[in-house]
């Protein structure tokens, strides 16, 4: 199934229910007086956010919402009854954007969440209301009001604590399965991860992060290349940003590295200077598969003198397990450090 992470909708409150007209009617009262009700106010329309969601592919099955529209009024002064309000659960996450203005209206990023986004018509009143001294039988009554409508845009911005980058089949679907239960597709060919991936990572005392696994960045993705530019936004809530960097063949390749790393913060910075200046640490992954390591130490120096603004790194081995525990162990510190601020 596709997935989808902006969607434009319609949502239309009820229109309030219109006055009655009515005059009493009964035995031995010949000139009854005016007894005709309100009507009921339309039905609103809200916001709800609910932890089980992760999509808002149902929006793109269904465009349009209305709310019920409030009852008319009745006779024996009986008010009409209020048109039904309309839920409308999205996943935590989502921006609520007014799509004509071009204005952020909430942004919801805790569970249950409601948002109030189109209120129902005021009902109209009965001819109860217009009685008076000088007229004591109106025949006058209003009509309910319209309720709001509003042409929005969902944009659903994944939360997470972790964000994993990378170029495409550098080993993050692996890396992200093993350290969490996350169902990860792995493959050996370019973006096996298609959307957005979530993880949770539990340690033995209870604490847990969440991370975030999108697809592979190439080069020029700012201009329309490959996928990971769809979904960078999702790691704009992030805390961290873990940089997984394929150094199977740092001893014949190590320019080609120091390109790639540079190809991604490239990337990042074009697409939102806020999220380049994130704290990147840098992933050496697949050490398992190094002919010689004795000079491995040289040449990371030589890719960190590159790139001053990354302060840690970590070499692992994603498919052997290799640093991993160190890492997540960190990861947890840093989560901790962080919060606790």
């Amino acid at each position: 199934m596709k997935f989808f992470d902006e969607v434009t909708i319609s949502v239309t409150a009820g229109k309030g229910g219109d006055g009655c007209i009515s005059f009493l009617r009964e035995k031995y009262i010949s000139k009854g007086g005016p007894n005709g009700g309100n009507g009921g106010n339309g039905g609103n329309i809200y916001l709800l956010t609910d932890n089980n969601l992760n999509t808002l592919n149902k929006f793109n099955l269904k465009k349009n919402y209305l709310a019920e529209n409030g009852f008319a009024g009745k006779k024996n002064q009986c008010t009409g009854k209020k048109g039904k309000d309309l839920i409308l659960t999205i996943p935590i996450g989502t921006r609520i954007i007014d799509f004509k203005k071009n204005i952020i209206l909430a942004d919801l990023n805790k569970n249950n969440q409601k948002f109030l986004i189109v209120k129902g018509g005021k009902h109209g009143l009965g001819n109860i209301n217009f009685k008076n001294s000088i007229n004591r039988s109106p025949y006058q009554n209003t009509k309910g009001e319209l309720g709001e409508t509003k042409i929005l845009k969902l944009e659903l911005i994944l939360i997470a604590d972790i964000g994993m980058l990378g170029l495409p089949n550098t080993g993050k679907s692996t890396f992200v399965k093993i350290i969490s239960k996350a169902k990860t597709k792995i493959g050996n060919y370019p973006f096996t991860t298609i959307k957005p991936i979530l993880g949770v990572v539990k340690n033995n005392i209870g604490n847990s992060f969440l991370i975030a696994d999108i697809p592979g960045i190439i080069k020029d993705a700012t201009l329309g290349k490959g996928l990971g530019l769809n979904f960078l936004k999702h790691l704009e809530r992030c805390n961290l940003l873990l940089h997984l960097v394929d150094i199977s063949n740092i001893n014949t390749e190590i320019i080609n590295i120091i390109n790639n790393i540079y190809i991604i913060n490239s990337e990042l910075k074009k697409f939102n200077q806020n999220l380049f200046l994130k704290e990147q640490w840098l992933i050496f992954n697949k050490i398992d598969l190094l002919k010689n390591r004795k000079k491995i130490n040289i040449y990371i120096k030589k890719i960190l003198i590159k790139f001053k603004y990354i302060k840690k790194y970590y070499l692992i081995s994603s498919k052997n397990k290799i640093g991993i525990k160190e890492l997540c162990y960190n990861i947890f510190k840093y989560m901790k450090k962080k919060y606790n601020k």
